[in-house]
């Protein structure tokens, strides 16, 4: 209902606003909150967002639908006051070691803490230090930091329909932890780090392994190969003042190449790769009628879910490894020979959005005689990290070009970072007519968008192919039951766990609003547009590598299921 309020005296029409903090914000004041995020459920846990009506009754406005005629105050002496006791109540419970926190200068405490001037506490400290859990292979849980937002609880029910951490106890003793508090590397967690994305303060983080990067690049005997993902290249930026979605590969490898990387490539080869190998592997059950759908293999992320809670599908996901991971048995392969010859080991190092990524690393399959094809994935944040520690001003660097021969990627190869992007890249690869038409015609099939399920049909050789890109685990949960119970029919379903896809990875800059991944998508699908060569098949490097490295060892780029 639209409508219009007074907000400390000025007028402010509203319309489609769900609560009267929206039309605060729209006003231009930037009401302090904690536990509130568009894309989860109403909380009202924190109280920041509390404000007064004419009568000087408060009310949350995170929680208290707009009202045409409301007058409504936000920076009241009663208010100021209240906000700084809620601070101070807070962080009379918080482990206050900043220094030593991972989110240090980007925790919302700590920023919340210096805009309202807490300098003294009045209140004695009440923490209890318990266990840091650092059993994931993604992320790292830290109790002492809680401050009982509940943020990722709701993201891992709600959004991710995970639900492997909830609230325990009451009271004083209330905490955030997961089934009888075990390890979270002992429930059906999938890292996919969207948890630490929400979470304002240093309770869950992504594991940082920095230190492995800077061991490797510091050891002259290893020759140090690095991989960027599709989607670090529209969000890195972000990190240093560069508006979301802006393109910057180029500094990017001039970064690590300051760092002392020796090689940089792009994993946009690896996914023309993947793109080569899942359309093949979709013709050949499409013609047979054998394992449909097939659900693609790019997200750990989606395959641990599907592991965990839907084992009779793991016949229909694809036996293609990841870009990263062929990347990583690629690399692995061209240098083996040199390697021996010089008395060097050929390090993979993988930049990634995401936090899954680092779990795929480590699985058994992704080995060959005991050697992982990946050694270390760092995330964005973690690159930003590193270039912060190595003095590097990002902004002044020049752009400079990936090496070669693993640096050319088409456009299919790119778009792979956005929800979407690998099924249509497998369908450009499909359809037989290549014309510039076609291409403008699949990206206005309904495969593009932000929406977290949507369909598309799609004439191949005169069949009709019914495809479904889902992205957020509990779209997915709910895809997959319509599929198993008959409703829905598909023949390719393109899977991300992350909502928006790795554009919206938990290794990204944060804060990450719908604004902000459109920003991104757009800039890889800007990077498709300029591309000279939009289709996998198209690149000269695949065709090569088929001819020469990979003529008789197609199986790397396929997984082990016996390991």
């Amino acid at each position: 209902m639209a409508g219009t309020m007074v907000i400390d005296g000025q007028r402010v029409q509203f319309d489609k606003e769900k609560n009267i903090l929206d039309v605060i914000r729209k006003a231009g004041i930037d009401l302090p909150t904690f536990c509130y995020y568009s894309e989860l459920s109403i909380y009202g846990a924190c109280r920041m967002c509390m404000v007064e009506d004419e009568r000087g009754r408060p009310m949350a406005a995170c929680s208290t639908p707009p009202k045409d005629g409301m007058v409504i105050k936000t920076n009241t002496p009663k208010l100021q006051k209240y906000r700084r006791m809620v601070l101070e109540l807070i962080l009379s419970s918080h482990d206050r070691d900043c220094t030593l926190c991972e989110k240090n200068g980007k925790c919302k405490l700590q920023e919340l803490a210096a805009r309202f001037n807490i300098r003294n506490m009045r209140f004695e400290p009440s923490c209890k230090q318990l266990p840091v859990d650092e059993s994931s292979t993604s992320i790292v849980r830290n109790p002492n930091k809680c401050i009982m937002c509940g943020d990722c609880v709701r993201m891992c029910e709600e959004v991710q329909g995970i639900g492997v951490l909830g609230f325990a106890y009451r009271g004083s003793k209330i905490k955030v932890t997961t089934a009888f508090e075990k390890p979270i590397a002992d429930v059906e967690c999938v890292s996919c780090g969207q948890c630490a994305a929400v979470c304002p303060t240093g309770a869950i983080v992504v594991k940082n392994e920095t230190y492995k990067v800077w061991s490797v690049l510091n050891d002259k005997t290893k020759r140090v190969v690095a991989q960027i993902a599709p989607a670090v290249r529209v969000a890195l930026g972000e990190e240093f003042g560069l508006a979301p979605g802006a393109i910057v590969t180029g500094k990017i490898v001039a970064a690590l190449r300051k760092l002392g990387f020796d090689e940089v490539y792009d994993t946009g080869l690896a996914a023309d790769l993947t793109v080569m190998e899942e359309s093949r592997e979709f013709i050949d059950r499409l013609g047979k009628k054998e394992d449909l759908p097939l659900f693609t293999s790019c997200c750990p992320a989606w395959v641990k879910f599907a592991e965990n809670r839907y084992p009779q599908l793991l016949k229909n996901i694809s036996t293609c490894k990841s870009p990263q991971q062929i990347f990583g048995s690629l690399i692995k392969e061209h240098y083996s020979k040199i390697d021996r010859a010089e008395g060097k080991e050929t390090v993979v190092v993988s930049i990634m959005p995401c936090t899954a990524k680092k779990y795929e690393a480590t699985r058994p399959e992704y080995t060959n005689n005991g050697v992982p094809d990946v050694d270390v994935v760092i995330t964005t944040q973690e690159l930003a990290l590193m270039i912060r520690q190595a003095g590097i001003v990002f902004g002044e660097l020049e752009p400079e070009s990936l090496d070669m021969p693993f640096g050319l990627s088409s456009g299919s190869g790119v778009i792979f970072g956005v929800t979407g992007g690998v099924a249509e890249a497998v369908i450009r690869r499909c359809l037989k007519q290549k014309s510039p038409g076609v291409l403008k015609d699949i990206s206005f099939s309904g495969i593009r968008g932000m929406d977290g399920i949507k369909e598309a049909a799609v004439d191949i050789d005169g069949q009709k192919v019914n495809v479904a890109v889902v992205n957020g685990l509990r779209n997915v949960d709910k895809l997959v039951k319509s599929i198993l119970s008959g409703e829905k029919k598909y023949d390719f379903v393109e899977v991300m766990a992350c909502p928006g896809g790795c554009i919206g990875g938990a290794g990204r800059p944060i804060p990450q609003s719908a604004k902000v991944k459109t920003h991104r998508a757009k800039g890889l699908y800007d990077v498709d547009r300029a591309a000279q060569i939009k289709r996998s098949e198209e690149n000269p490097i695949v065709m090569a590598l088929y001819s020469g490295l990979l003529s008789d060892k197609r199986h790397l780029m396929h997984r082990c299921l016996d390991k």
